[in-house]
């Protein structure tokens, strides 16, 4: 016996709406942390990053901009690529 869940209105443009706001909302508390753990490591956060990282919606960016925060030095090491090996 399988269970499936239903949500009312689904594939209706309220459902895409609300998936739509959840993910917003998701993108807006990354956002949130990242800024949050470069300000307790002391890192100075500019406001055209802080833009940049404000703006952004894709939650995989974020969360490796999250990761990064933790070791950054700069504002600027979340957004560098990392070295690759040969």
């Amino acid at each position: 016996m399988t269970f499936v869940t239903y949500f009312p209105g689904r594939g209706t443009v309220r459902e895409t709406a609300y998936l739509e706001g959840k993910a917003e909302g998701e993108a807006k508390g990354e956002a949130k942390a990242i800024l949050r753990v470069l300000e307790r490591n002391g890192v100075p956060v500019p406001d055209d990053v802080r833009e940049r990282i404000t703006g952004c919606t894709d939650l995989e960016v974020l969360d490796r901009w999250l990761d990064r925060a933790f070791e950054a030095t700069d504002a600027d090491d979340l957004f560098r690529d990392p070295p690759t090996a040969h």
